[in-house]
């Protein structure tokens, strides 16, 4: 029983050390708070306001509960092995080592401390060099994505689609939401994705190569979180296009945003009124930024340059090899596996693991 014990009280003093960090108290004060707006009996009159506050409520839940979950279960371990009943000793054995597996897991998100790290995520697929190929590459990378998504119960929103020539697609951008630290887990994703395999689009099946890049932003849906000039921003409206009869709109709904200083520039057409396809816009290039300013180390917006195109398709953070052999090899973490088809099928856990320990050591 002893054991039991120093075991229970080892666990209870890291639960101390993580709420302490984490600021659970108040988190958890600040959790009961909005509970309190949305059983308002008018909570729904300003439907954007009560979305986002219904927004800030889940995804606060989904980061603190598991913690304070664990905490109470800790307590009543405490309080069975304090009656020091020696029939219940297995018993309490078993919950111990459940509970300290649970805190193993849930010690993975304290390696989430940047800015935009519990934010969900816009993920945009570009095909590269590699002509078809690199169209149905884009293709594999966007499925590989979605089923990621899919295997972890999360919710995928396509914002923008564009179809490739022959086969594939030149781009997609999707949302994915509904998880925890979604942009903290993905953000190793970003770079560009080299293919190597027989082309399927070619009689003589000869081995290619392709590339896509891979963009991954933190969702920035709110204009307080990254501030932009008015002044710095080129609005242009045009009609969207549409494959012709009823879907073609005849209005100019379609929006593109140009922010002048880094000459970033986001279209979207996808939604039938202006103003949504203007909201949408917005939040893209706030999250472009936000994820440049990260990337450059700027303590401003106004300090952020544009992007660098040149090495867009040079620098490849991943390779994946279909022939002669198979493999698939991160550039970075040097983390390699030879069941390819496994990870295009949407199996990236152990890749994005060893990229989460990397950069954390």
């Amino acid at each position: 029983m002893d054991q039991l014990v120093k075991r229970a009280e080892i666990l209870a003093n890291e639960l101390e050390q993580v709420s302490a960090r984490l600021n659970l108290t108040n988190q958890k004060v600040e959790l009961e708070r909005l509970r309190t707006q949305l059983a308002a009996p008018d909570f729904w009159q300003d439907n954007k306001a009560a979305q986002d506050i219904s927004k800030q409520e889940a995804d606060l839940a989904r980061r603190i509960e598991p913690w304070l979950k664990l905490k109470a279960q800790v307590t009543e371990l405490k309080e069975l092995i304090e009656l020091n009943d020696e029939s219940m000793q297995s018993e309490i054995d078993m919950q111990l080592k459940s509970a300290e597996n649970q805190l193993a897991e849930l010690k993975k998100e304290l390696r989430f401390q940047g800015p935009y790290d519990s934010h969900d995520v816009i993920l945009s697929i570009y095909a590269g060099a590699g002509g078809t190929d690199a169209q149905d590459w884009a293709q594999m990378l966007l499925r590989m994505y979605v089923r990621w998504a899919e295997g972890h119960n999360l919710k995928v929103k396509t914002i923008e689609q564009s179809a490739g020539e022959e086969a594939g697609i030149k781009s997609a951008t999707i949302e994915i939401s509904g998880g925890s630290y979604l942009y903290g887990k993905l953000a190793g994703e970003h770079g560009v994705h080299r293919l190597v395999r027989q082309s399927p689009f070619n009689s003589a099946a000869s081995r290619e190569t392709s590339f896509a890049k891979v963009d991954i932003l933190p969702v920035i849906d709110k204009p307080d979180e990254v501030q932009i000039d008015d002044k710095d921003l080129k609005i242009d409206v045009f009609r969207a296009g549409g494959r012709g009869g009823q879907s073609v709109n005849t209005t100019d709904s379609a929006v593109r945003i140009t922010h002048l200083p880094t000459g970033i520039s986001v279209a979207i057409q996808n939604e039938r009124s202006q103003l949504q396809n203007k909201e949408t816009a917005m939040t893209i290039l706030r999250s472009r930024l936000a994820q440049l300013q990260l990337e450059q180390h700027a303590e401003t917006v106004a300090d952020v340059k544009g992007p660098n195109r040149s090495a867009e398709f040079g620098n490849q953070i991943r390779n994946y090899v279909l022939h002669p052999y198979k493999q698939i090899k991160d550039t970075r973490t040097g983390y390699e596996s030879s069941d390819v088809e496994k990870v295009l099928d949407g199996n990236l856990d152990s890749l994005i693991d060893a990229w989460l320990e990397s950069a954390n050591h």
